[in-house]
């Protein structure tokens, strides 16, 4: 979680800006009128939508058929909610009566827990690969091997080889709700062509090689790429503001210049686009970042479901002339009810366990700190490292990692068919403030076949 932003932001719009009055303008089905029962028809949805935020006591098992039939209509009054992703001057955003509320910027729901290794999670600022080991500077690892040194350098982290321990950590078990993206519900020619609407890209939803896409796909106007994936995620871009493109025909490319988009504005942007893709914005955590020179600034959005965040976000790249992209994830979560989970103890066995394969998900604290550049130069060698000497002892480094905290959070498991689960995992912190997640669903529930 991104310690800058501890603090939640008003966003107050000039009264010569009114985002409703705009939003009215620009809304193309202002002139449709509801048929019957819509607005009671809306009621009953959020009713039953919200009884997933109600708490674990309030969370059904969901019928996918039942949900896939409610849902199916979800898009077609959103045509009119589109509009609302308007460009106001230069960077600012018109937002509709679907994006009020409070700010929620990330500062209240634990980070996510990834099962696939460091991530960039928002709780993660080291930089790690994926397989958790300690990125080092200008290809160090293999100089440092060459020149027969610097065996610090390879940190030993994520290694595989670990050697773990702690001391009172729970033996009680429980249950936890699991849920899953509902990925084929959404999967319509409606949903998508809201989404390209609200986006800006123009064109019919055209559906081939295992996607849906809209606008031209050559880099030559704003396009819209939904594959059909276990969350329906998609991918916009817009190349004719894309600051970073060069020119046609250009040999070299000269430095992007222009004002940099506020914080205010790229967050703006992100939970216009959430509104009009039916997402209810106060129902995610919010961030923006950038870097020294940059002429764009990023904003995020996580899923908060039980008071964790969804390591399943939302992000959109926000330039002076408007959004350079868009990425996130268009299926809803459902309820699949509650799955048995082991104790912190039986986790923490699970660590040195080679059938779940313990992933560091967080490097330690003083790793994280250290400067990306090498502290030396690199010397190269001028010759091969001597032969091992008789009875040499083999380097087989083993690392030991002292657990001292657990968390029960929720993170994402795909299935061999493609189909994405969202369920109970564990994020151990270690003593230097390394983080390592393992699955917390009990053994009964699941397959652990090859097949």
């Amino acid at each position: 979680m991104n310690d800058e932003h501890e603090h939640e932001h008003e966003h107050d719009h000039e009264p010569e800006l009114d985002p409703v009055q705009r939003l009215r303008a620009a809304d193309p089905a202002a002139d449709v009128e509801p048929t019957a029962g819509f607005a009671d028809e809306v009621v009953a949805r959020a009713a039953g939508e919200a009884t997933v935020q109600a708490g674990p006591e309030a969370k059904p098992v969901a019928d996918l058929a039942v949900e896939r039939a409610r849902r199916r209509s979800r898009w077609l009054p959103i045509a009119a909610v589109a509009a609302s992703l308007v460009v106001v001057g230069a960077v600012g955003y018109g937002v509709g009566a679907t994006t009020g509320g409070a700010t929620n910027l990330a500062d209240g729901a634990a980070p996510p827990i990834s099962l696939q290794g460091a991530t960039d999670s928002g709780a993660n600022d080291s930089g790690a690969t994926e397989q958790g080991v300690a990125p080092n500077a200008a290809g160090a690892p293999d100089q440092a091997k060459m020149s027969g040194g610097a065996s610090s350098m390879i940190y030993p982290y994520g290694s595989g080889r670990n050697e773990f321990s702690s001391s009172g950590l729970s033996t009680s078990e429980g249950t936890a709700v699991g849920y899953a993206f509902d990925a084929r519900a959404a999967s319509d020619t409606e949903t998508v062509a809201a989404l390209a609407a609200a986006l800006g890209v123009t064109g019919t939803p055209e559906l081939k090689d295992g996607a849906w896409t809209v606008g031209p796909q050559d880099g030559t106007g704003p396009s819209l790429w939904v594959p059909l994936d276990g969350t329906l995620s998609f991918s916009y871009s817009n190349p004719l503001i894309n600051p970073w493109k060069c020119a046609d025909g250009a040999e070299t490319c000269a430095p992007p210049t222009g004002d940099l988009p506020g914080e205010e504005a790229a967050i703006d942007a992100l939970r216009s686009l959430l509104a009009a893709a039916g997402r209810d914005p106060a129902a995610f955590e919010f961030a923006s970042e950038t870097y020294e020179g940059a002429v764009t600034r990023s904003a995020q959005a996580w899923p908060v479901v039980d008071g964790q965040r969804i390591d399943q976000g939302w992000t959109v790249e926000l330039s002076n002339d408007g959004m350079v992209s868009a990425y996130g994830a268009l299926a809803d979560l459902v309820p699949l009810g509650d799955y048995p989970v082991v104790s912190e103890q039986q986790a923490f066995e699970r660590l040195s366990d080679p059938r779940f394969g313990a992933a560091m998900t967080n490097l330690p604290i003083a790793l994280r700190d250290q400067p990306v550049a090498a502290t030396s130069e690199w010397v190269p060698p001028t010759e091969p490292p001597a032969a091992p000497a008789a009875g040499t002892s083999l380097a087989w480094p083993v690392n030991h990692v002292e657990i001292v905290d657990a968390r029960l959070g929720l993170a994402s498991q795909w299935q061999p068919d493609g189909s994405v689960l969202v369920v109970p995992a564990y994020e151990f912190t270690d003593a230097d403030g390394g983080t390592w997640s393992v699955i917390a669903v009990a053994d009964a529930k699941l397959d652990f076949s090859t097949e």
